[in-house]
């Protein structure tokens, strides 16, 4: 079976998607949160309100998704040379870019969103895979490395809670005891 010829990938529902996500993105920047509602991401995405109503079923949902999309990371993480090293930089960088506001707002999103497959899981998995890609290489280099699960229960739960709800205890020193107490070091 050949490819139907001039066939592009993501076709129109990506477009849609892009420019629904892209109108949401303008719409915050220019007039902030209460600048969005369904019609007027409508308008600017150059859809029906249905098309997203039917895509999406809310605007939370929407903004959950548009949190996901914006909180994925860019690439693996870094090799710092060991899993201490690379753990606690990793939680540095998570702290960072999620305890910004605009972090913290797509974190809420994404949360607002949850369904058991939603936008939460979406976000969970992609700090699981990047847990994974640091265990797996730590592993590759001879070091005892905790079970993804572990690592997201000692040190990405309690960012994400200090996240949202105790923002003042935020920082660079907490982030790295989270992964000392999660290696017992």
């Amino acid at each position: 079976m050949t490819e139907r010829a001039g066939a592009r990938p993501g076709g129109r529902s990506a477009r849609v998607q892009e420019a629904v996500h892209q109108a949401v993105r303008e719409l915050e920047a220019e007039g902030g949160r209460g600048a969005v509602s369904v019609p007027a991401i409508a308008a600017r995405a150059g859809v029906t309100p249905s098309t997203i109503y039917r895509r999406w079923g809310d605007l939370a949902s929407l903004l959950a998704d548009v949190a996901v999309e914006r909180l994925r990371p860019d690439g693996p993480p870094a090799d710092h040379g060991g899993l201490r090293a690379d753990l606690e930089a990793w939680a540095e960088q998570f702290a960072e870019e999620m305890g910004s506001p605009a972090g913290r707002r797509y974190l809420r999103d994404a949360v607002a969103g949850a369904e058991p497959d939603g936008a939460a899981g979406r976000c969970s998995d992609h700090a699981a895979e990047q847990l994974r890609a640091i265990g797996v290489r730590a592993a590759g280099r001879g070091e005892a490395v905790p079970g993804v699960e572990t690592l997201l229960d000692a040190v990405v739960a309690p960012l994400v809670y200090r996240i949202l709800f105790r923002p003042d205890g935020l920082s660079a020193d907490y982030a790295r005891s989270l992964v000392r107490a999660a290696l017992k070091d």
